[in-house]
């Protein structure tokens, strides 16, 4: 039996102390005058949001919450895993993993797994239980780095069903958002006897730009449509998966840097009924997740999942027959009929709150329709 190590984050203050120097020390660049955020990060924004990270931010506290959660390492494939564990004290709760994506990890899951975990201590009906296994993707935060080439998304979906068979689970749903609604469909897949259901948020399946798709859409599909060919919007993607190293000495270097890469982000794919990532989400489980990358120094290996999925973007794969639900919010790009080609979608919902990171900014709708996917296939 392949051991589990348990684990605490435990962030040597020597680093804490040089992120609050990085921090003081950054030489800020110029910006053209009213131009917003059209190309990219204000500086003052990102001047504001710095000195709050180096003289108000407390990492400890979150460090503190995290370990709340009984997390562990593993070896899969040649990669260190590091995940939470958290089982439910119902009986009858059904296993879950969930997965992030980029520029998320664990700290995203924050305020979704107590709820989901122990339902009766939320208000909730303990029939909709669930052990919660929430892992990092492998090169990101404390998974990382990776040591090797060839972390695609498949591979991380076959490390998966790997924790979920060592952790005892023989049946088991998958959740995610991001890289986790690429995850968790090719879970579906690799292991369609052990997984119940897949749960997603954002899209699911791509477009081919074949003559005839988009007809009988509707306006609102047409936009979210149109969102696959924004180059605005792909950049960093394009970045990512073609020099991700280069991009690396940057992040990697300079907080500031690793900071406003993410902001961006957050800023570009939250809920658009706000102007400004704090709107949407918790700016200190923000500030969480930006520190998870630079005290880790993942800002390389994480940008490495892109390179080594590029070639499975757009990819065919063969329909999966497991029961599949999609959850849309604010600017995803999810429409039906992609979805439909690969999947056995049984459940889609549509919401007008939230965003992107929904377990962040609208964890209420998003265990609520957890819950309510699983109780059809638990």
């Amino acid at each position: 039996m392949a051991k589990m190590n348990p684990f605490r984050i435990d962030v040597p203050q020597a680093d804490l102390d040089d992120l609050r120097e990085r921090l003081a020390r950054t030489r800020w660049p110029d910006e053209l005058p009213g131009t917003g955020w059209s190309y990219g990060v204000p500086s003052g924004y990102a001047r504001e949001l710095a000195d709050y990270w180096r003289t108000a931010y407390d990492w400890r506290a979150h460090e503190a919450a995290l370990n709340e959660f009984p997390q562990f390492t593993t070896e899969i494939d040649g990669q260190n895993i590091h995940f939470l564990h958290v089982r439910s004290p119902e009986p009858d709760a059904l296993p879950l993993i969930l997965t992030h994506g980029w520029p998320g990890s664990i700290a995203e899951f924050m305020k979704v797994i107590g709820p989901l975990t122990d339902p009766r201590a939320h208000g909730g009906d303990p029939a909709d239980a669930f052990h919660v296994v929430a892992p990092s993707l492998p090169g990101f935060g404390f998974s990382g780095p990776t040591r090797e080439t060839g972390w695609s998304p498949s591979r991380v979906a076959r490390a998966w069903a790997e924790l979920m068979s060592r952790l005892g689970y023989d049946r088991y749903g998958a959740q995610g958002g991001d890289t986790g609604s690429v995850v968790s469909p090719e879970v579906g897949r690799v292991a369609p006897g052990n997984v119940v259901g897949v749960h997603v948020n954002g899209a699911l399946g791509f477009p081919t730009f074949q003559p005839g798709e988009a007809d009988g859409m509707t306006e609102t599909e047409l936009a979210r449509l149109a969102l696959y060919t924004d180059h605005d919007r792909s950049g960093y993607a394009m970045i990512q998966s073609t020099r991700p190293q280069t991009l690396a000495f940057g992040l990697h270097d300079s907080p500031a840097g690793q900071l406003a890469w993410i902001a961006e982000k957050f800023k570009e794919w939250t809920d658009p009924a706000h102007d400004l990532p704090e709107q949407a989400v918790d700016r200190d489980q923000l500030l969480t997740d930006v520190s998870i990358y630079w005290f880790t120094g993942t800002a390389a290996s994480s940008a490495r999942l892109y390179k080594e999925g590029a070639a499975e973007w757009g990819r065919a794969n063969e329909k999966s027959g497991v029961p599949t639900g999609v959850a849309v919010f604010p600017g995803d790009a999810a429409i039906r009929r992609f979805a439909e080609r690969e999947n056995n979608v049984i459940h889609w919902s549509e919401f007008d709150r939230g965003g992107h990171f929904a377990a962040m900014e609208a964890p209420d709708l998003l265990i609520a329709d957890v819950r309510a996917f699983f109780r059809l296939v638990r």
